[in-house]
């Protein structure tokens, strides 16, 4: 705990590499819970596929979890 599961556009390795170890430290410093316990991964998606990927299957099911949905805050 916690699980972080990012679905993204393409990205360079950098960039991912840079992301996810800002949300780990994130977690390190706010959740307060121990490295070990941190679980994060990342999944390429295309463009061409979001739409019926991401925005149908996970986004669209998961609408009454989303806390940021299209950049507005839900809480």
């Amino acid at each position: 705990m916690p699980y972080i599961k990012i679905k993204a556009y393409p990205k360079d390795e950098k960039i991912k590499q840079s992301v996810i170890d800002k949300i780990n430290q994130l977690f390190l410093d706010e959740w307060g819970c121990p490295q070990s316990a941190i679980s994060i991964s990342y999944e390429t998606v295309e463009p061409d596929d979001w739409q019926v990927n991401v925005a149908e299957n996970d986004i669209k099911n998961d609408l009454d979890k989303m806390y940021i949905l299209d950049g507005q805050k839900k809480y």
